[in-house]
């Protein structure tokens, strides 16, 4: 089994931290939307954000290994049919979700301690609340969140469009890379 990037080939890690954080991600807006619907009298309007919020540590955790896999298991070389463009374009968008990714993260953290109360990881562990009483930090942070997790929605989509142009109309081995297929 392949767990390490090779100079051509994501390893099996590499590949499960990407879809592992892409599905929850999206998984992670879907809640959101949802949770921003409910009544106060709604069965799920406590229970719905204690997860949203344990998942977020989960994440933010899981990003933080992401981050440091890049730099013990670098990604595999660009394609040699990759033109100068693709190359940075391909570099820029992925600085750019993890920017966002991250920025999420933390605006979520400032919404959820805003009241000075720490974040509880599904009865694992506490977040203590460390940056409290900044005035509406948890308006600012709800609508700095909301922005976000829109542009990471909107540029992952990006993202998975551009991975279906290298495999459908390039009929380059990009995508089977980021499904953990060794290229041919």
């Amino acid at each position: 089994m392949l767990w390490k990037n090779t100079s051509n080939q994501f390893g099996h890690l590499s590949v499960l931290l990407h879809w592992l954080i892409a599905l929850a991600v999206y998984g992670m807006f879907a809640l959101g939307l949802w949770m921003v619907t409910l009544g106060y009298y709604d069965t799920w309007y406590h229970r719905a954000p204690e997860i949203h919020k344990s998942i977020g540590i989960v994440l933010l955790i899981a990003m933080v290994v992401r981050v440091i896999w890049r730099f013990v298991s670098p990604p595999p070389k660009p394609l040699a049919s990759y033109s100068r463009l693709t190359r940075v374009s391909a570099v820029l968008m992925h600085i750019l979700l993890y920017i966002l990714l991250f920025s999420i993260l933390i605006s979520g953290y400032l919404i959820s301690t805003a009241d000075g109360q720490p974040i509880t990881v599904f009865d694992w562990f506490t977040v203590p609340a460390i940056l409290i009483g900044q005035g509406k930090q948890a308006d600012t942070a709800g609508m700095i969140h909301l922005y976000l997790a829109w542009s990471v929605v909107i540029l992952s989509l990006l993202h998975t469009v551009a991975a279906l142009k290298h495999h459908f109309i390039d009929r380059d081995v990009t995508l089977k890379r980021m499904l953990g297929f060794r290229p041919e």
